[in-house]
């Protein structure tokens, strides 16, 4: 389940590298913003917790293009590296401004409260049941997305090669905003998903940045198969961590991934091969 909830906003995460290269943390935001945008939804509009992530995936994405088009685009030029540095100080930003707007207490959603699901000594909550649903349908939306829809054709094409992508009539500027809307609203639903199992504050998205990323680099950078795969590992990892470890070196495990996928591996599970 813990995989499930990172592989969302992975997903989003590999999505916008695999089309722009470069390596976007304001993601970290974004899950953040996705999160409080679903709460208003739902706790002060009344929405149920299905209509709530549409509205996260709508206002992230479209924070997510605005972002882009006035801090990160005119950075493209200089490199990846800029452009990653840049997005870290937009997170910081954005990061303030939910604060700001928001407040720092935590929050939680509207949700009936429901008894556990016993299994033996297993205790599982219905929310979390469900957000395991709502992740399944989400990642295989977007699996349908890339492979039979004309926009994910298409970025499949920009992610292979821009410039054939442009000799066959695909425009790579309008691509990439469709990508980025794409995948901060991914990130947003993320965002939205994790707030469930705990709760939101302006530090949501920036604790599980980490394993995002890591889940990012085990499966191969730009790989929305490997995304997924990297981000069922490191759940799986990080709970069974906590067997041997105290909580508080949870986190640990998305740096130990990072350097041993990184020492072994260094495109990932599913990233592609050094020619």
């Amino acid at each position: 389940m813990t995989g499930a909830l990172i592989a969302v906003p992975a997903i989003g995460f590999s999505a916008i590298f695999a089309v722009l290269r470069y390596p976007n943390f304001a993601i970290a935001a974004y899950a953040t913003i996705g999160a409080f945008a679903a709460w208003w939804a739902n706790a002060q509009l009344g929405l149920p917790i299905v209509a709530s992530l549409f509205v996260a995936f709508a206002v992230t994405g479209v924070v997510g293009v605005a972002a882009e088009e006035t801090a990160l685009k005119r950075l493209r030029g200089n490199g990846a590296l800029i452009v990653a540095i840049a997005s870290i100080a937009l997170n910081l930003v954005l990061e303030n401004i939910v604060r700001f707007v928001f407040g720092n207490e935590m929050r939680g959603y509207d949700l009936p409260i429901a008894r556990d699901l016993r299994f033996g000594e297993l205790r599982i909550g219905p929310q979390q049941l469900q957000s395991l649903l709502l992740s399944v349908i989400i990642m295989a939306a977007m699996f349908l997305f890339l492979r039979y829809t004309r926009f994910g054709k298409a970025m499949r094409a920009v992610a292979d090669n821009p410039d054939l992508a442009r000799l066959k009539g695909i425009d790579p500027a309008r691509i990439a905003i469709v990508t980025i809307f794409l995948g901060a609203g991914l990130t947003g639903v993320g965002g939205v998903l994790i707030g469930l199992d705990t709760s939101i504050d302006p530090l949501t998205g920036y604790r599980v940045l980490l394993s995002v990323f890591a889940a990012a680099v085990l499966g191969g950078l730009g790989s929305i198969p490997g995304a997924v795969v990297g981000a069922l590992m490191l759940g799986i990892a990080e709970e069974l961590a906590l067997l041997a470890v105290p909580a508080t070196y949870r986190t640990a495990v998305g740096f130990v991934a990072i350097l041993l996928m990184l020492t072994f591996r260094p495109r990932g599970i599913l990233g592609e091969r050094a020619a």
